[in-house]
C-alpha cells in the first residue's frame, strides 16, 4: 500500500501535471539573424524585441515592476593591452597585460540602470555591465594592477564603439512587449554573436533566453579573408607580388612623365 501511494504521488510530478508553470517565459527575436559586411558597410542597427509570457496570463503587481535587460556579445578573443609611460618627454610602451578571453563586442541595454536592478554578485554571475565582465587575465598581477588594465581595456573599447551601455534603452509596452535597438559599428569583428535577454524583478533574474546572430564578410572582402585564413603562405606571397608589381608600375608611370 505504501509503495502504491508513493507511485501515485510521483507520477503526477514526473509528468508535470502537478507542477504548473510558476515563472514567466521570454519569447525573444532579432530583426537580423545574418549581417554581411561589404566594402561599403557603415554599420547596422539591430532591433531586439519579444514578449513576456506570465503564468496564467496575469501581469505582476503594478508596484513591483518587471525589467528587461538585453546583452549583445561578440566572439571572445585574446587581447594584449599595453600601458604607455612618458619617459624623457617620449611616450613608450611600459607594462602590459594579456587577456585570455575578452568579448570582441559588448552592448547592454536595459529598461532602467542595471545598477538599480540587481546586486553586484548577480551582475558578476551573468556579466551584466561593463564593470562585471569576466576578462580572464593571463597573469598573477596584483588586483590593483588588473583593475587598472581592465578599466583601460574597457575605455579603449568604449571609445572605439565596441563596448556600449545604454540604460533606459529597452521599452516595455503594457508590461508584455519589449523592444530595444543596438547599433553595430562598422569596425565590428566577424563571427557568431549572441543576443541574451534577461527578465528581472525584485533583484532576481526570473527568465533568460538567447538568440544567435552571424556577422560575416561578403563579396571580395570575404574572398580575401578566406584566402588569408586557409592559405596564409600563398596569400602572403600574392600580397608581396602584388605590392612589387604596383610599385614597379607606379615607378614606370612616374619615369615616363
Amino acid at each position: 500500500m505504501k509503495r502504491r501511494a508513493l507511485a501515485l504521488v510521483l507520477v503526477p510530478l514526473l509528468t508535470g501535471a502537478a507542477v504548473p508553470l510558476s515563472k514567466p517565459v521570454l519569447v525573444p527575436d532579432v530583426s537580423q539573424r545574418d549581417i554581411e559586411i561589404a566594402y561599403s558597410f557603415t554599420g547596422a542597427e539591430l532591433l531586439l524585441f519579444g514578449a513576456i509570457l506570465y503564468p496564467g496570463g496575469r501581469l505582476p503587481d503594478g508596484d513591483r515592476p518587471t525589467d528587461v535587460v538585453v546583452v549583445v556579445k561578440g566572439p571572445t578573443q585574446a587581447i594584449l593591452v599595453r600601458e604607455k609611460e612618458r619617459v624623457a618627454g617620449i611616450w613608450v610602451n611600459a607594462s602590459r597585460l594579456r587577456y585570455r578571453s575578452a568579448p570582441s563586442f559588448y552592448a547592454i541595454a536595459s529598461s532602467r540602470p542595471i545598477g538599480t536592478l540587481i546586486d553586484d554578485r548577480t551582475r558578476a554571475i551573468y556579466e551584466l555591465g561593463l564593470d562585471s565582465l569576466q576578462l580572464s587575465p593571463v597573469s598573477n598581477a596584483p588586483p590593483a594592477v588588473q583593475d587598472r588594465f581592465a578599466r583601460g581595456l574597457v575605455g579603449l573599447k568604449r571609445r572605439a564603439g565596441l563596448y556600449v551601455e545604454a540604460p533606459h534603452a529597452v521599452e516595455i509596452s503594457e508590461g508584455v512587449l519589449y523592444r530595444a535597438r543596438v547599433t553595430i559599428p562598422a569596425r565590428v569583428p566577424v563571427g557568431r554573436f549572441t543576443a541574451e535577454t534577461f527578465l528581472i524583478r525584485d533583484g532576481h533574474v526570473l527568465a533568460a533566453a538567447v538568440r544567435t546572430i552571424d556577422i560575416r564578410k561578403s563579396g571580395f572582402e570575404r574572398f580575401v579573408a578566406r584566402a588569408a585564413d586557409r592559405s596564409a603562405f600563398l596569400y602572403g606571397l600574392a600580397a608581396v607580388a602584388l605590392s612589387v608589381v604596383l610599385g614597379w608600375g607606379a615607378g614606370w608611370i612616374a619615369g615616363r612623365r
